[in-house]
């Protein structure tokens, strides 16, 4: 380690050390605030940390999770501080042109500016949630903590230990994927973020900016009540002088009313706001450049995530496709890619810019693997077809979501259906339905029974992406543990093949999470039904894999890891422990919990019209 870099870890340390000394939820609330009236400031005692939220049952959270949180922490703070470190590096650009054009070094500032604002944690109500506490590098930007991982699926937010209900989507490649549109020919949608595609991009012409514009004010993430906590801590910000020179100045004439710290540092959902969502009281002018300081903050990340910084095209898989003969592929890494665009199916959906070539069933297929033998037509290949499906996912009863029914410090209910609730994905997002976003096109509503159940077809991308020194997803390792799909119920790659290759065969059993027959393994030999059974892709589900077959996919999959041809940024900042043995088949199968008997779908969800195609039990 050179000098300037150990001096640069030392610095770091120090300064999260006494950050952690003056800290509790990462920000004690201040005495000094007027106006909105915080519950917990109450008598003698008007710093007082309100309580944590922990209504689960023994075995939801991880017995490591404060750890864990800190250790996440120390390492966003440590990336906080490379990022500023890069923009005090960086020769100003020159503004110049019409239209005016920060020429030379403008898009490298406005990439340093969005990692600067995806590491800093104080855009949440206790200062303790950045963007990427749930989306770190050396996870492909997913989900940083194994712990989590195996067990509530969904990470704490800014109040601890409230949590949204889906895992932590990868950010890389997901710039490239367009606004969201229904396509009448192939009767299906396409483009969109997050894994119910909510972020349509309509506004702002990007979903992967549109959906950056989510977390800071979901209740279950940063938690902020208002959007406009975000210019009011902008104002604050040490890397503002850089948003405003890519800006411009316009976010310092925003006259907030005294009271607005308070309000910010209350958690969104709070009782004490009613349904009001805009608590911060601006006039007409304030209130719309706060928004547009909004969509610049969205629009900064969103060129973070595009660049190579994130979205790197530096993976072996590239190196192949860019000269085969100095970069070939191992002998399973090409059976595996030939399975791929054959027997295996894979992409028919994850697109990789050739032609599929599926074995059909007999009598037709005779062969034992169907073999692509199109040219490439793809030196960029991003493995999504941009759409959505339903792969027919087991409800997970691991999910922290399911057990939120009862109300927080501050009244609030994160999911008052219990059991009760399904998640129907993009139906729900159709139908503005609970959980998701009010839909922008009323005209898509009929479409929502077509589109129960379907999730985002994610690039397969990185997928595999593990920290430097856990190089694997993979037990027996060392690995470090991922959560796969939107609900986490899949832990390895290996299961995830399996799962596409068996999910209809004659094991399949009707019964829920922990509940397959004895002398079955569940995730093996037993997967248990659909949360919801409309709309299932059958393009998947019987392949007639053999396990040796299976592994070689996975082989394959590995392949599309960033970082091969050049070093991926930030990959090397894991300070956890990795993980190690057992199987890839059985990964995480200690940790399976019983689904409880499931009460009726609530009618808030699925009672809404126009309704399912067929009930959702």
């Amino acid at each position: 380690m050179n000098r300037r870099r150990l001096i640069a870890l030392c610095t770091v340390t120090v300064t999260v050390i006494l950050a952690l000394l003056i800290s509790s939820q990462t920000a004690r609330i201040s005495a000094q605030n007027t106006g909105v009236q915080n519950t917990w400031h109450t008598g003698d005692e008007p710093d007082k940390t309100p309580p944590v939220y922990n209504p689960y049952p023994p075995g939801i959270l991880p017995a490591d999770i404060n750890s864990e949180i800190a250790r996440v922490l120390r390492e966003v703070d440590f990336i906080e501080a490379e990022a500023l470190a890069q923009l005090r590096a960086l020769p100003p650009p020159t503004l110049t042109n019409q239209p005016p054009i920060l020429a030379h070094t403008g898009q490298r500032l406005n990439v340093l500016l969005g990692k600067a604002l995806n590491f800093d944690r104080n855009i949440s109500p206790f200062k303790d949630r950045a963007c990427a506490f749930c989306h770190m590098p050396y996870a492909a930007f997913s989900g940083p903590i194994p712990s989590v991982n195996l067990t509530m699926i969904a990470y704490p937010g800014s109040f601890q230990f409230r949590a949204a209900k889906r895992s932590a989507q990868r950010y890389t490649y997901a710039p490239y994927f367009p606004v969201l549109n229904h396509n009448d020919t192939q009767e299906a949608f396409f483009g969109g973020n997050f894994w119910d595609s909510r972020a349509t991009g309509y506004l702002l012409g990007s979903p992967d900016a549109n959906q950056a514009q989510g977390p800071p004010v979901d209740t279950g993430e940063h938690m902020l009540p208002d959007t406009a906590c975000v210019a009011f801590r902008l104002q604050s910000a040490v890397y503002k002088s850089f948003f405003i020179e890519v800006w411009g100045d316009d976010i310092d004439t925003i006259k907030f009313p005294t009271n607005t710290e308070e309000i910010c540092e209350t958690p969104g959902g709070a009782k004490v706001f009613g349904t009001d969502t805009m608590p911060i009281k601006l006039s007409s002018p304030d209130r719309a450049i706060a928004n547009h300081v909004y969509d610049h903050w969205a629009q900064s990340l969103d060129q973070y995530e595009a660049s190579p910084d994130v979205s790197a095209f530096s993976s072996k898989f590239d190196a192949f496709l860019n000269d085969p003969t100095t970069n070939p592929l191992s002998a399973d890494e090409m059976a595996g890619f030939k399975l791929f665009n054959g027997k295996g199916n894979c992409n028919s959906c994850h697109v990789d810019g050739r032609s599929t070539a599926p074995t059909p069933p007999p009598p037709e297929g005779e062969a034992p693997n169907g073999e692509d033998t199109g040219a490439t037509a793809s030196l960029k290949p991003l493995f999504t077809c941009f759409g959505s499906a339903n792969e027919g996912l087991p409800l997970n009863p691991r999910d922290a979501f399911y057990y939120q029914t009862k109300p927080d410090f501050f009244g609030f209910v994160g999911n008052p259906f219990g059991f009760g609730y399904r998640d129907l994905g993009l139906g729900t997002f159709l139908r503005s339905g609970f959980g998701s976003w009010a839909s922008p096109n009323d005209t898509w509503t009929q479409f929502a029974p077509t589109s129960d159940g379907q999730f985002q077809v994610s690039s397969a991308r990185d997928v595999a992406m593990a920290p430097l020194q856990c190089p694997t997803t993979e037990a027996p390792g060392p690995y470090f543990q991922k959560e796969f799909f939107h609900n986490g119920y899949i832990k390895s790659l290996k299961q995830l093949v399996h799962f596409y290759n068996t999910r209809d065969t004659s094991f399949a059993k009707p019964v829920t999470s922990g509940h397959c027959p004895q002398g079955t393994i569940e995730r093996v030999t037993c997967w248990p039904m659909p949360e919801v059974r409309n709309n299932l892709d059958t393009t998947t589900g019987m392949l007639g894999l053999t396990d040796q077959e299976e592994d070689q996919i996975v082989a394959f999959l590995m392949t599309l890891t960033d970082g091969f041809t050049r070093p991926y940024p930030d990959r090397n900042t894991f300070t956890g422990v990795c993980m190690s043995g057992g199987t890839a088949a059985t990964q995480g199968n200690n940790t399976i919990i019983p689904t409880p008997p499931l009460p009726p779908c609530a009618s808030a969800i699925c009672g809404v019209a126009p309704l399912p195609t067929k009930p959702i039990p």
